[in-house]
């Protein structure tokens, strides 16, 4: 038996008989995602990110289409992050100001919010992007903010939160030490929390960063159908604690319903918390444990959001976790496409679903899965290219010096 294989799954065969979910309903109202839209085009410097289209590749595999939202252009950010912190930072302004709209980027709408609630200074805890981008929008206020980071983040990523005007505190541990560290000092602190993950009694500010995020999916629907494409037939989408996974699949299930697109959620097998609570299967949300060592630092997370665990019990139709080779490989083939196909820049995190998909078509033994969820020649696959190159050093051990190789067991055709 070979080891470490490149691709673990469970099938959640009850999404499919979710004909309607309350918690999707709740989390992704009606309206929502214009609210959300309408917020982000008013953010200087706003664009829509590319999305690129990788026919050979796709020919290559056996597939009709792969088409990948390339969130490494967000902002001048590298990373989609800075939409789910910035509209949570918006709601919550609303929110404390008791109103229902506010242009908080206007001199007036900043002057407003400093005359009634004073200085201001958030918080978060991370692994690098979602920091950088709550330290931005912080900044782009006037306002302070704290970030918390594990002793494992590089320095390009403290590097980053702190150039974007955050003070960064490094604490000893895991990503999910920091969540807990800065909700302990925040309170003493009087810092407003701004998180991608909910606890009991904290669930407003990570619905909203939830709510955010779907921003990306309104620009694609905007994109494909320029293609004459109403929508893709299969989403991957990598996880760490579950908020983009839940927003994306969240999002085609409050627009489509049943007829949503087929949806594979991708994780590191060292930090597998929505795996590991998918295989207990009792529809509670689970924390993996261990020193969650993945190269994926964006999604070394070993507790889950209970909220966005929700979303996917409901709609998620499969859990995959899969070794750091699988994103390594990811990140090589996006840097070195096929002839006629566009170059993306990828990180780890990002490149996570590229590398999983390219396991899922070209293995015998995912026959099976391919089978399950109808992959193949009329199927138009959407990936999302989470982050680009945030850790410039480690990027190159990884794409020019060949770490993390395929084991030889798993040579495929796409070698």
């Amino acid at each position: 038996m070979k080891d470490n294989p490149p691709i673990a799954w469970i099938e959640n065969r009850r999404a499919r008989t979710v004909e309607k979910s309350a918690i999707v309903d709740e989390i992704f109202p009606a309206g929502i995602v214009r609210q959300t839209r309408t917020f982000h085009n008013r953010i200087p410097g706003y664009q829509v990110s590319p999305l690129k289209s990788l026919p050979r590749l796709a020919a290559l595999l056996g597939l009709g289409g792969i088409w990948v939202k390339d969130e490494s252009f967000r902002l001048s950010l590298n990373s989609f992050k800075v939409l789910g912190g910035s509209y949570a930072i918006y709601s919550f302004v609303k929110s404390e100001l008791g109103v229902d709209e506010l242009d908080i980027f206007s001199s007036d709408g900043r002057a407003l919010i400093r005359e009634k609630l004073g200085e201001l200074t958030f918080a978060a805890a991370t692994d690098g992007n979602h920091g950088r981008g709550v330290a931005w929008s912080a900044s782009r206020l006037g306002f302070k903010s704290v970030i918390y980071v594990h002793d494992k983040t590089s320095l390009a990523r403290i590097q980053a939160i702190e150039s974007n005007g955050a003070r960064v505190v490094v604490i000893k541990g895991t990503y999910d030490d920091a969540v807990r560290q800065v909700k302990e000092d925040a309170q003493l602190n009087g810092w407003q929390v701004i998180s991608d993950t909910s606890w009991p009694g904290y669930e407003d500010v990570p619905r909203w960063v939830m709510q955010g995020y779907t921003t990306m999916f309104a620009e694609v629907q905007e994109q494909l159908a320029a293609q004459g494409i109403i929508k893709p037939s299969h989403v991957l989408v990598q996880a760490g604690v579950g908020s983009l996974a839940a927003a994306t699949i969240g999002y085609y299930a409050q627009l489509f319903g049943a007829e949503r697109p087929r949806s594979i959620v991708v994780e590191p097998d060292k930090a597998a918390c929505l795996f590991h609570s998918a295989e207990i299967g009792d529809g509670e949300a689970y924390s993996f444990s261990g020193e969650l060592d993945t190269i994926m630092a964006g999604l070394a997370c070993g507790d889950p959001n209970p909220q966005a665990w929700r979303v996917l019990w409901d709609t998620a139709d499969v859990f995959i976790k899969s070794p750091d080779y699988v994103a390594a490989k990811g990140m090589r083939v996006y840097g070195t496409p096929l002839a006629g196909d566009p170059f993306v820049i990828s990180g780890e995190s990002g490149a996570s679903t590229l590398g999983a998909l390219m396991f899922i078509m070209l293995l015998p033994e995912c026959a099976p899965l391919r089978e399950s969820l109808n992959l193949g020649r009329s199927s138009e696959v959407l990936l999302i290219n989470s982050e680009g190159n945030t850790d410039p050093t480690y990027f190159r051990k990884v794409v020019w010096s060949g770490r993390h190789p395929v084991p030889e067991a798993y040579y495929t055709l796409g070698d």
